[in-house]
């Protein structure tokens, strides 16, 4: 499959174990490369809808100087938005536990933004996923945030993992995009370039 890719060496621009797991299960020859330092900062103006998808292209704009004809470098970057806050990697426990308080009980969303780049081309887009969780206890919002340690998470939270396992209650949309890479628009859009 995917042969349209076969004159690309093909570049996973992220450290996320969960993107290289989702990516290798399309069954792509990849490489993982990441340069240090690169900023996630956006415009306070821009849309919350718009955020991960400009990340994303921050990113791959780091990657155009350092790129031959042959690459293809995929960038991606996850927020999570709940009652209008953007919810990026909390900075320590207590910041984890904030973000878990407020998505519980509650229905947020998960934008992940997507850039595929070549030295010719460039797509990018975002794909949003809504999540319900039921309402937490406190005591389960610390036993994920001791055993789970969900620093570099947006929100604060991994789907495949024990939190979500007993806290999410509804789905709509990408399961693997809450996950942090939306493996079928990505394979749809592949196909395409």
């Amino acid at each position: 499959m995917l042969d349209n890719l076969k004159n690309y060496h093909i570049i996973l621009a992220s450290n996320s174990p969960r993107r290289r797991e989702l990516l290798a299960g399309l069954g792509i020859d990849f490489e993982v490369r990441v340069l240090p330092d690169i900023e996630e900062n956006y415009p306070p103006t821009l849309p919350v809808s718009q955020i991960a998808q400009y990340i994303a292209k921050e990113k791959a704009q780091a990657y155009r100087e350092v790129m031959t004809d042959d690459q293809l470098i995929i960038t991606a970057d996850t927020v999570v938005v709940a009652a209008g806050e953007v919810m990026g990697k909390p900075v320590d426990a207590d910041d984890a536990f904030r973000m878990l308080r407020k998505l519980s009980g509650c229905k947020h969303q998960v934008i992940t933004g997507v850039c595929l780049t070549s030295t010719a081309v460039q797509r990018e887009f975002s794909v949003t996923t809504d999540v319900a969780f039921k309402q937490l206890t406190d005591d389960e919002i610390h036993y994920y945030i001791d055993h789970y340690h969900p620093f570099d998470k947006a929100g604060a939270y991994g789907i495949q993992e024990w939190i979500g396992y007993i806290g999410v209650t509804g789905l709509e949309g990408s399961y693997f995009n809450v996950m942090g890479l939306p493996v079928q628009r990505i394979y749809t859009e592949l196909s395409r370039f």
